[in-house]
């Protein structure tokens, strides 16, 4: 009879010997796995490798960069726009108070001599206040003043009113009109001046006194005409007369 006790030790033994026999061959065929947690998502594309990241960087900053500039700054010119009025005239006098000097030239109606001589009566006696009827020294009224000029200068003639004058005086036309020295006539032969030149003439104002005015303007709109007196005038004087 078999002793049971030997035989359940050995049993036991048996089975622990194949448990570890299995547990080892187990573990040689079974590599051991071990997975690492990583920080960053999963679903992401790789990142690029080390030559194929940009030399820039393309985070956006505070403040963008500007761009370097490599050429020169050309600023085009503004075109200059017409002007809006077109030159006109000048309302100085730029032939006889300038002297003699472009007077001479052509743009006088008597000799150099007496323009001269016209021209500084009409200077001494600028400033002096109007009066009608009068003559000078002190008062002068329109025709007063051309009769005082013209006096002075040597070229004498009856003195009498501006249409009177008109009258006794000899047609201008053209550019003669111009000319220092030749008699103007405005307001329907009421009022009368010498001729500066192409810009204005010299006259006895009624608010102003003797000076000098532009006929653009107020004047241009009330000449009748341009008269100059005749070579040897009458020197006689009639009586006062405006």
């Amino acid at each position: 009879m078999i002793d049971l006790k030997k035989a359940s030790a050995a049993c036991f033994a048996a089975a622990a010997f194949a448990a570890t026999a299995f547990g080892q061959s187990t573990g040689a065929d079974r590599p051991r796995v071990v997975r690492s947690v990583s920080s960053q998502p999963v679903n992401q594309p790789a990142a690029p490798p080390e030559s194929q990241k940009p030399l820039v960087s393309t985070q956006p900053t505070s403040r963008p960069s500007r761009p370097v500039l490599t050429n020169d700054i050309s600023i085009p010119e503004k075109p200059t726009a017409p002007p809006l009025v077109k030159a006109t005239a000048s309302s100085r006098a730029t032939n006889a108070m300038n002297g003699m000097g472009s007077i001479a030239a052509g743009r006088i109606v008597y000799s150099a001599g007496t323009s001269n001589l016209i021209l500084r009566g009409i200077q001494s006696r600028l400033g002096i206040p109007y009066l009608y009827g009068s003559s000078g020294p002190n008062r002068y009224d329109c025709s007063g003043f051309v009769w005082a000029v013209f006096r002075d200068a040597g070229v004498g003639f009856i003195r009498s009113s501006a249409r009177s004058l008109w009258e006794a005086s000899v047609p201008v036309t053209g550019d003669d009109r111009y000319k220092f020295g030749t008699l103007v006539f405005m307001n329907r032969l009421g009022h009368m001046g010498i001729v500066a030149d192409e810009n204005g003439f010299y006259h006895a104002s009624s608010s102003k006194g003797i000076t000098y005015s532009p006929f653009k303007g107020y004047w241009e709109k009330r000449i009748v005409g341009f008269r100059r007196l005749p070579t040897t005038p009458p020197p006689a004087e009639g009586p006062i007369e405006k």
